[in-house]
């Protein structure tokens, strides 16, 4: 990799592709974060488990029968003050309320979502760390946004056709 690429990694999934660029230089943490889960193969199997038209679709965590895929990491730093924002077709890590519990869990942007840009460095407006963008396959992540949804266990928002992340591979 040289100094002026950033990596690129390949999303495929059942219902098609999707390559993302990652900003190593302004998300470093997320960015190697997210090349490890890729390069040990743990997305394979993941589904996109919420999906909400004009909002965002999430994957990276769970498999298809609706539970958490133990990745056995430590969650990382949030790096939501980075300057990069959730608009349309940037991709950023999923977590709890807890500032600091993202782990492999990912969604893209399919609208501008500004109110989960980082506000002040507390838990209420500390945001949501932005570690790339969707460079080719918003034809995949329209396909997505578009399922029909409902209710699954306690998870709302879940596809009532499951989508697969079948690889992600780095370019």
């Amino acid at each position: 990799m040289s100094e002026s690429t950033n990596p690129i990694a390949r999303v495929e999934t059942s219902m098609g592709d999707i390559v993302l660029e990652l900003d190593a230089v302004n998300a470093p943490i997320s960015v190697a974060n997210f090349i490890e889960y890729a390069n040990e193969g743990f997305y394979e199997g993941t589904i996109f488990h919420r999906v909400i038209d004009g909002f965002m679709i999430q994957c990276g965590g769970l498999t298809t029968d609706m539970r958490d895929k133990d990745s056995k990491r430590a969650p990382i730093k949030n790096e939501a003050g980075n300057g990069l924002k959730n608009g349309l077709g940037t991709i950023a890590m999923a977590r709890t309320s807890d500032v600091d519990s993202a782990t492999s869990q990912f969604f893209i942007n399919v609208g501008d979502n500004d109110f989960l840009n980082q506000t002040a460095p507390t838990p209420q407006g500390f945001g949501y760390a932005v570690f790339g963008k969707v460079t080719d396959g918003m034809d995949t992540v329209d396909a997505i946004r578009q399922v029909k949804t409902g209710h699954s266990g306690m998870h709302q928002d879940v596809p009532q056709e499951t989508i697969t992340i079948l690889k992600v591979t780095m370019e």
